[in-house]
């Protein structure tokens, strides 16, 4: 902790916001909010000559507007340390910076982050999901900002989010991933444990290429996921093709540091550099990393797993973001609805079977019971 100098303190400790106090000419005490410890000793000492000189102070002194730039610095460290996509985070706040670096962060109206979403949007071809991920960077920002008092109010909570288009799911067929494996197998065989692990884990490409050795526990076959998408931990299963997988990256690694790396142990960031040409060798149209998370989910849906089950797996937060995978396979959903017709026909031959074993009433028992 930094040692406060005469007049100059931390409210908070630790917050590296400082204040200083000091009394007027009337003997009235004054306190003001400055920042760093610096700018504190600079102002105590300036103010003390004020009052020295007799100078008249303003009834209230505002503190200095906390701007949308400062916001963008925690709000960007946070997510360093907490989320698996922090790259995207920093190329896209460069973007808002540009309109917002300046701004004093409680002056920004939620029409304003309205109106530069749409512009932007427009400008850039952007889809509804990506303007989703600019506005949730705005919320992240200044709900951070609330939490650490520095504003009042976060402007982004009251902007809507663009509806996307989830309907239309990609994932990999089985004759696609003959194909796929077979490319993968002829440009780079050392990648297939990857590629493997994608298809048998779900896991975001950010997730998987942030794994460290320490994250895999091989005896409870657990994979840890400590910075997600949405910056909660969550663990996932190990299923035996996963096991296998991790099994030979490790034999050909240090056992130590990330999980992929390349042959002189450096940190793999993406898969970019081999998966991209493998999936155009393999003549595989609309189709990209991503699409394997969607293949996970898409067979468990088929194997007849929960979609409560798959939400955990998926690490999706509501599971209305699941329920985009219980259309999936309509082979599958065939099959099943065409059970309904068995069943009639079961139906049928049994009221068939009881027709032509029934006893024959005699015709005089019949007359009878018509009178």
């Amino acid at each position: 902790m930094s040692k406060s100098v005469r007049g100059t303190y931390e409210k908070e400790p630790g917050t590296d916001v400082w204040w200083i106090r000091y009394a007027d000419s009337t003997g009235r005490i004054r306190r003001e909010k400055v920042g760093n410890k610096g700018a504190a000793i600079k102002l105590y000492r300036k103010r003390k000559t004020e009052v020295l000189q007799g100078t008249k102070l303003p009834e209230n002194f505002r503190a200095k507007a906390v701007t949308f730039g400062e916001l963008a610095e925690v709000a960007l460290d946070y997510s360093k340390t907490h989320k698996s996509d922090y790259r995207h985070d920093d190329s896209r706040m460069k973007s808002v910076l540009e309109t917002f670096r300046n701004r004093a962060a409680e002056t920004i109206t939620p029409q304003e982050i309205e109106r530069w979403l749409a512009d932007e949007a427009d400008d850039k071809n952007w889809t509804p999901a990506t303007v989703n991920r600019y506005k949730a960077l705005f919320s992240l920002t200044f709900r951070l900002a609330v939490e650490n008092g520095k504003i009042k109010y976060n402007p982004a909570r009251l902007v809507k989010r663009r509806r996307e288009d989830n309907a239309r799911v990609r994932w990999l067929l089985p004759v696609e991933e003959k194909r796929l494996r077979q490319a993968i197998e002829e440009k780079g065989a050392e990648h297939i444990p990857e590629f493997e692990i994608a298809l048998h884990t779900g896991m975001r490409r950010s997730e998987q290429y942030s794994l460290m050795w320490s994250d895999i526990d091989f005896i409870n076959r657990i994979i840890t996921v400590r910075h997600t998408k949405n910056g909660e931990m969550r663990h996932i299963r190990l299923n035996q093709a996963a096991l296998a997988a991790f099994e030979k990256l490790f034999a050909r690694s240090e056992g130590e540091g990330y999980v992929f790396t390349n042959s002189h142990f450096e940190h793999l960031l993406s898969s970019r550099h081999w998966f991209e040409p493998a999936v155009e060798t393999a003549d595989i149209a609309d189709f990209t990393w991503h699409c394997l998370r969607h293949t996970f989910a898409s067979r468990l849906v088929m194997k007849g797993v929960d979609l409560r089950t798959i939400q955990q797996l998926m690490g999706h937060k509501t599971i209305q973001m699941t329920c985009r995978y219980a259309h999936l396979a309509p082979e599958h959903q065939l099959a099943a609805v065409e059970r309904l017709c068995e069943t009639e026909s079961v139906q049928e031959e049994a009221t068939d079977t009881r027709t032509s074993t029934e006893p024959s009433m005699p015709v005089n028992a019949q007359v009878a019971l018509v009178q």
